[in-house]
């Protein structure tokens, strides 16, 4: 999950070469799920708890050093939304990290769209996208398995990932408030920074001595640039050069590209009723991103 920028004068048309801007959408996509993908290589040997630890803290010192001017620059008026900004950071990757231990990688994507999906109903004022919010009920339903005849879902798995999409939902208002009252990524570096310093205790008790092991960090690492760092760079570009409505729409690819790369990286299939669940939601998020008045979302 990358960051939201702030969104003003943006171009009515695609700006440049649209090949470019579409690459670099796809791009952020799938660094994001190949990121999730790896860190449940961690899983096994730090936790979810140490995984989503290491991630918050090798992206926090990448950003910190890209940008410490720009965290200098905050002010204490600041303070107070950087800090919100931050711990809701830590609660939706927490909530993430532990879904994935028990969900597949496409169906965790897929329930936790729903917070970034209702941001944009909400900021609807279009009667029709009740029809999107009814699609996209009926798809995480049928992907429940609560209406029958679909695999069975670990509840809790799925309460985690709905918990983690309605902090992603939170997470979209608060970063286009700091991101509008801030300079560059001072106000994204600092909360992340915010973020790792909550996730230290039970990623740390967690993970313990393996946390320093060579190739628990090195992994770390890399899941710090693959689900933050990269997507954010991509998708700042790619905000320059499209209209939002194409930009949300891209964005609605997420659930089918988190499953596809469960499947290819985890070997993690889908029974047809979940590919279709996943499809509802696809197609429901790119309808009330098309229409809705607010801010599209952006994975983290």
């Amino acid at each position: 999950m990358g960051a939201v920028p702030e969104r003003t004068d943006k171009p009515a048309t695609i700006r440049g070469n649209p090949a470019v801007a579409i690459s670099m959408v796809l791009g952020s996509i799938f660094s994001v799920q190949c990121g999730a993908a790896l860190a449940t290589t961690l899983f096994a040997r730090v936790g979810s708890e140490g995984a989503v630890f290491l991630r918050g803290a090798s992206a926090a010192l990448v950003l910190l050093a890209v940008a410490n001017r720009d965290v200098a620059g905050l002010r204490r008026s600041d303070l107070r939304d950087v800090v919100l900004f931050g711990s809701t950071l830590a609660a939706m990757n927490t909530c993430f990290y532990a879904a994935l231990e028990r969900l597949p990688l496409g169906i965790a994507v897929t329930f936790e769209f729903s917070g970034p999906l209702a941001v944009a109903i909400f900021g609807s004022r279009r009667r029709r996208d009740l029809i999107w919010a009814a699609l996209a009920a009926l798809g995480i339903l049928l992907l429940s398995g609560l209406l029958g005849g679909g695999a069975s879902i670990d509840l809790l798995g799925a309460a985690l990932a709905l918990t983690a999409g309605a902090f992603w939902g939170a997470y979209i208002l608060l970063s286009a408030r700091v991101g509008g009252r801030s300079e560059g990524l001072g106000g994204l570096a600092a909360a992340m920074a915010i973020a790792a310093l909550l996730l230290a205790p039970a990623g740390v008790a967690v993970g313990g001595g393996e946390l320093a092991g060579g190739g628990a960090l090195a992994r770390g690492l890399a899941v710090g640039v693959l689900s933050s760092v990269l997507p954010y760079a991509l998708e700042i570009e790619a905000l320059r050069r499209l209209p939002n409505a194409v930009f949300g729409v891209m964005m609605s690819l997420e659930p089918g590209a988190a499953a596809l790369v469960g499947f290819i990286a985890l070997g993690q299939g889908l029974t047809w009723l979940e590919a279709v669940a996943i499809a509802m939601v696809a197609v429901a998020s790119a309808g009330a991103l098309r229409s809705a008045s607010g801010p599209a979302p952006i994975e983290a």
